[in-house]
This record gives structure tokens, C-alpha cells and sequence, in this order.
């Protein structure tokens, strides 16, 4: 009864902190902080706060498997989250998360893939229903929807984004039962910084010269986006530890109905009804997914 509880409240927890940690990094690339560098001082400060956790937790010897799925964690991780900043930075907060609801059904293909599990009717309707919400969320009427669309550079980083982070939630599942919750959120963190800072390098940006175009009024939002953003991950990281991965994922695609009230309030993003429309639907595709179980 108390894990069942737990599990509920770490749910709602990261339902709640993931689209308002995509609202900070909105804010923070739009008022001129380098996507990229938003990524890996994320990263780096959640890092820091982790060395004080480091030293609470009882020692512990790990095994090949937590170092090899750490790192291929840290690798698709760091590169994912990059392409979410980005798109936030040049999309609407109210599509871009909605969008997140095809983590599912990249889910059910995998595993289709490499575990032999074939969906049945439902996990068929889920899809079906989520691709129709879809439709509701891209459609507006400035830009109508079609194939065209998908040319667009915000939904192009969203869907490489959400493609990676699907492939790093089972880098973290793994890492978790290699070890436990809290050594994997570690993992997560110290390993995303590390690599954040080789796409820096790799794009050549000088860290130092990003860091002086920050505003002062920016701080109190990156500690906000680090509050929200280690809540995400930590709580996710709970969750699948009793959860497996594909149902969590379903479940945290509550998310994009927030997703899109808060892009509606925030930033005035407009035909919020239909969008919203789209959102639930999506939602209810990812329902029906979870009941392939």
C-alpha cells in the first residue's frame, strides 16, 4: 500500500516537473542562453549537488553492466536533451510536448524488435489514436498539417530528442538494476555533464564567453530548471524501478496536457482548445498501450 502510494506521488511529481523544467529552458534560450550550454550547466550543477548524495550512499562494488549502460546512458542522454533544448528554443512549448507521446509507440516497436513482444488490439488502437492527436496538436491554421511539416527544424530536434531519450530510459532501467535509484541518478547526472561538455567542444563553443552573456535575472531560473529537472529524472528513476519502462513512459505522457496549458498561459501560444484536444487523445493512446500488459 505505501509503494503503491510513493509510485502515484513520484508519477504525479514528474508529470508536474517536466514540462514546467521545458518552460525554464524556453525562457533561458529565448533570452539568449545558448541551448547547449543550458544543457550542460543542467547537468553540471545537478553533478555538484550529487557529490554531498555520493557520500550518503553506502559503498558498493559495481559490475561491468553499470559502467557499460552508464555510459551509453550518458552518450544518448546528454545528445538527446541537447535536441529537446533546441527545439524548445525555436517551437512551441504546446506541440512540443505533445509530440513526446510517440515515446510509446517507439517503445512497442523496440520491443517488437529485440523482445518479441507483438502488440495486440490495443496497443494497434493505441497507436492509431495517438498519430490522430498528433494531427490536432501540428494542424493550425497558418500552417496546415501535412508531410511538409516534419521539415521543420523544432519538430525535427523534438523527434531526435524524444527518440534517444526513449533509448536512454532503458540504459537507465538497466543501470538501475545493476545498482540501485540513486547511484543510477548519479550516473545520469555526472556522466550528461561530461558528455554536454564534449558537444560543446565538439561545436567549438567557448564556455566562458556563453557564460558572460548570462543575465542576472537568469539564475534564479536555472535553479529552478535544475530543481525541476533533477525532481524529472529522480522520480523517473523510482518509477521504473517497479514500473517497466514502456508503461512508465505511457504514463508520464500526462505530461503533454500540461505541456499545453502551460505554453497557452506562459507564452500565449494560440488555438490552445484544439491542441488541447490533440493532447487528450494522444493521452489516450498511450492508455491503451498500457493495457497490453
Amino acid at each position: 500500500m505505501i509503494i503503491s502510494i510513493l509510485i502515484t506521488s513520484f508519477v504525479v511529481l514528474r508529470i508536474l516537473s517536466n514540462p514546467l523544467g521545458n518552460v525554464f529552458q524556453k525562457q533561458l534560450t529565448t533570452n539568449g542562453n545558448h541551448p547547449l550550454l543550458v544543457n550542460f550547466l543542467t547537468y553540471l550543477l545537478l553533478s555538484l549537488l550529487c557529490v554531498l548524495l555520493y557520500w550518503a550512499l553506502p559503498p558498493q562494488n559495481f559490475s561491468f553492466d553499470f559502467w557499460f549502460y552508464a555510459l551509453l546512458g550518458g552518450i544518448v542522454g546528454a545528445t538527446g536533451n541537447a535536441f529537446l533544448v533546441k527545439a524548445l528554443e525555436k517551437g512551441e512549448l504546446s506541440v512540443m510536448g505533445p509530440i513526446n507521446a510517440y515515446k510509446s509507440v517507439i517503445g512497442m516497436l523496440v520491443a517488437v524488435l529485440l523482445l518479441g513482444e507483438v502488440p495486440n488490439f490495443w496497443g494497434i488502437f493505441g497507436v492509431g489514436v495517438i498519430i490522430c492527436g498528433s494531427y490536432f496538436v501540428l494542424d493550425s491554421k497558418d500552417e496546415p498539417f501535412s508531410w511538409a511539416l516534419l521539415k521543420n527544424p523544432a519538430i525535427q530536434f523534438r523527434i531526435w530528442a524524444m527518440i534517444l531519450t526513449a533509448i536512454e530510459a532503458v540504459f537507465v532501467k538497466k543501470v538501475i538494476l545493476a545498482s540501485s535509484t540513486a547511484y543510477a541518478f548519479i550516473c545520469w547526472s555526472v556522466f550528461g555533464a561530461f558528455f554536454s561538455f564534449l558537444l560543446l567542444q565538439f561545436y567549438s563553443i567557448s564556455i566562458k564567453h556563453e557564460c558572460k552573456k548570462i543575465a542576472s535575472t537568469d539564475f534564479s531560473k536555472y535553479l529552478l530548471l535544475v530543481l525541476c529537472v533533477g525532481t524529472m529524472q529522480f522520480t523517473t528513476n523510482y518509477t521504473f524501478e517497479y514500473i517497466p519502462v514502456g508503461y512508465a513512459l505511457s504514463l508520464f505522457q500526462l505530461s503533454s496536457i500540461v505541456s499545453v496549458l502551460l505554453g497557452y498561459r506562459i507564452f500565449q501560444e494560440r488555438e490552445i482548445y484544439r491542441k488541447l484536444i490533440g493532447a487528450v487523445l494522444m493521452m489516450i493512446g498511450t492508455v491503451m498501450i498500457i493495457l497490453l500488459k
